[in-house]
C-alpha cells in the first residue's frame, strides 16, 4: 500500500509581530490518495484537504518522548486551476521532487476549465 507524507503550510488571516504567519500541518495519506499525491502535488500549490486528526508518539533515540498531531487525510483535491497554480509554483522556492513527473497541462476550455482526455477514467484516484 502507498503511503505519502506531506505537510501543508496555512496561512494565518490575523498577524502579531513577532508572530510566526503560517502553521504547517503534518498529513498522511495511503492507497489511491497517496499515490495522487505524489503524482500530481508539488511545494507552492493549493490544495483542499479533508480528513480526521490522528494523535501519537514514540521515543526518539534521546529517550525523548515525541508526540505527533497529524491528519489523516481522507479527500484531497486542488483548491484552483491549473494555471493559477503554476503562476504560485513558479514564484515558489525550488521544489523538491515527490517522484514522478506531473503529466503534461491540458488546454484550458474558453470556459476556463481544464479539458479531460477521454480514457483517463481509469487513471482517476476517486469514482
Amino acid at each position: 500500500m502507498a503511503i505519502a507524507r506531506y505537510t501543508l503550510a496555512v496561512d494565518r488571516r490575523f498577524k502579531r509581530d513577532g508572530e510566526a504567519t503560517a502553521d504547517f500541518i503534518g498529513c498522511v495519506a495511503f492507497g489511491r490518495q497517496a499515490e495522487f499525491a505524489e503524482r500530481y502535488f508539488r511545494q507552492g500549490i493549493r490544495i483542499v484537504v479533508t480528513g480526521r486528526i490522528q494523535t501519537g508518539s514514540y521515543t526518539n533515540r534521546d529517550g525523548v518522548k515525541v508526540y505527533t498531531t497529524d491528519v489523516v487525510v481522507e479527500e484531497q483535491e486542488f483548491a484552483e486551476s491549473k494555471a493559477v497554480s503554476d503562476s504560485h509554483v513558479s514564484h515558489a522556492a525550488s521544489a523538491p521532487s515527490m517522484g514522478a513527473p506531473a503529466p503534461a497541462p491540458a488546454a484550458a476550455s474558453a470556459d476556463g476549465f481544464m479539458n479531460i482526455p477521454d480514457g483517463i477514467d481509469e487513471e482517476l484516484p476517486f469514482s
